[in-house]
């Protein structure tokens, strides 16, 4: 079971035996991050879900500190090459790869797509990733969408937004849990600025019995 790490938003550290992974790395400028990007332990890999700035954040600096693989979507993955990141991964909606470190499988998310200081526009996506033999579900910024019913059964995590007014709010997040059915759900995306402050203990409490709410502090870590 790999230990997964908060570090406020939508960003998380994944670590397994000798294998450590970033997603979403929005440390620089984060109101609620605890960690400076230089305290980040060496990464293999760096997974971005779209383009905003509160999500692709420091992960070419990041990138090019430990020649790690950036995995991105194929636009913004162009984007992030041209930008430094020594070593890109191209990946598509529906695709999946085998990597040294584990499996990562792109899913559907439905946000904007427009990439940090350029012109150009990237499709958001959501990650499966499976890393020691546990699937990890990072949504990404999304809506509610009847696509998650497809990942019922695949899923043991689920990393959720709820703070609402740019994704999911906390009603429907709840219903997300519900189409996906993982053992453990793990909010995220609240209370970074005052337009997502939201409970999370509502959100907690609207699960219910459905699976197993996990309320991390940013620099709080988890492991079942």
């Amino acid at each position: 079971m790999p230990t997964l790490t908060f570090h406020g938003h939508a960003c998380f550290v994944l670590e397994h035996e000798r294998t450590r992974l970033i997603i979403d790395p929005f440390l620089t400028g984060n109101p609620k991050a605890v960690v400076a990007p230089a305290k980040i332990p060496k990464l293999d890999a760096v997974l971005v879900t779209h383009g905003h700035g509160d999500h692709l954040g420091d992960a070419v600096a990041l990138a090019k500190r430990d020649g790690a693989l950036l995995v991105a979507p194929f636009e913004l993955a162009e984007v992030c090459g041209e930008r430094g990141a020594p070593n890109v991964h191209a990946m598509a909606i529906g695709g999946a790869h085998d990597f040294r470190f584990g499996r990562v499988k792109v899913v559907n998310a439905v946000h904007g797509g427009t990439i940090a200081d350029d012109t150009r526009h990237s499709p958001p996506c959501g990650y499966v990733v499976t890393l020691g033999g546990t699937r990890v579900y990072h949504c990404g910024d999304t809506a509610l969408t009847l696509d998650m019913q497809l990942l019922q059964g695949g899923v043991d995590v689920m990393l959720v937004p709820i703070g609402d007014n740019y994704t999911m709010g906390i009603e429907d997040a709840a219903r997300a849990v519900e189409f996906v059915a993982p053992r453990t759900v793990i909010p995220m995306h609240f209370g970074t600025f005052p337009v997502i402050d939201v409970d999370p203990e509502a959100f907690r409490r609207r699960v219910g019995a459905g699976a197993d709410v996990v309320i991390l502090r940013p620099g709080e870590s988890w492991r079942r």
